[in-house]
């Protein structure tokens, strides 16, 4: 079964609506979604309505600092950032934020586990960052699979000879990832890359044949980015999602 793994969507309708057509016609049969849903983008509550789709499918959903600030607060984050969890709170529903608040923070399935963040402390909302980091979520994770997001980056880390190796994927081509260790990838943002390409980052992951490929997939991110300007949030937050920084 080859499993789509999305993550950091951000409320960006345009990117999300990409990457779920190109995983369909790529063979995705199961979902995975990891995180940040909300803020930055202006479509808070038509993506939280098609992830609620898929959830009600059975696809995986685990929660992320995003959705706990919706719940809870945003104080932290910046000001753009508490504009557009503002927003959210304005679009989404009862039900949707129910819904947010009620997911959970890691799931496991099978040789498969999911955080938005690192497993080593998934409510810390850590950055897997480092070789160190990732060797400690692998650890705390104790799955031949682990899947987060959090950093808007896509790499995949090995645990060899006791430390986490980082492999920096090329978009298309499959990654043999045998069982024989184990293994943590960060499956990039669909919403708001940060490596200056405004294509939506998110990676299948072939069971079967222990296999990952990493992709990007061109959106129409100007009209994302003119809803961020329409929604009356920050300049900044539009022009991120147009440059992908």
């Amino acid at each position: 079964m080859i499993v789509a793994l999305l993550s950091d969507i951000h409320a960006n309708l345009e990117a999300l609506q990409a990457c779920l057509v190109h995983a369909r016609a790529n063979g995705a049969g199961r979902f995975a979604f990891l995180g940040d849903y909300v803020g930055y983008g202006a479509d808070a509550a038509a993506v939280v309505a098609i992830l609620m789709g898929y959830a009600a499918d059975g696809a995986v959903l685990v929660k992320g600092n995003h959705e706990e600030a919706v719940a809870a607060s945003a104080a932290y984050m910046n000001d753009a950032v508490r504009e557009s969890i503002a927003l959210a709170r304005e679009q989404l529903s009862a039900e949707q934020k129910a819904f947010l608040a009620a997911l959970p923070l890691t799931a496991r399935q099978s040789n498969m586990f999911f955080v938005h963040a690192s497993a080593a402390a998934p409510a810390r909302w850590s950055y897997v960052d480092s070789g160190a980091a990732a060797l400690k979520s692998l650890r705390a994770a104790d799955s031949p699979y682990t899947f987060s997001g959090h950093v808007h980056d896509q790499t995949l880390f090995a645990e060899v000879d006791a430390r986490a190796a980082a492999h920096r994927p090329v978009p298309a081509n499959a990654i043999a990832i045998g069982a024989h260790r184990r293994w943590l990838a960060l499956v990039g943002s669909v919403g708001q890359p940060r490596d200056g390409l405004p294509a939506a980052a998110y990676a299948l992951f072939d069971d079967a044949a222990r296999r990952i490929t990493y992709f990007r997939v061109p959106y129409d991110h100007h009209a994302a980015a003119a809803k961020i300007r329409q929604a009356g949030l920050s300049a900044a937050l539009a022009h991120r999602v147009e440059r992908g920084v």
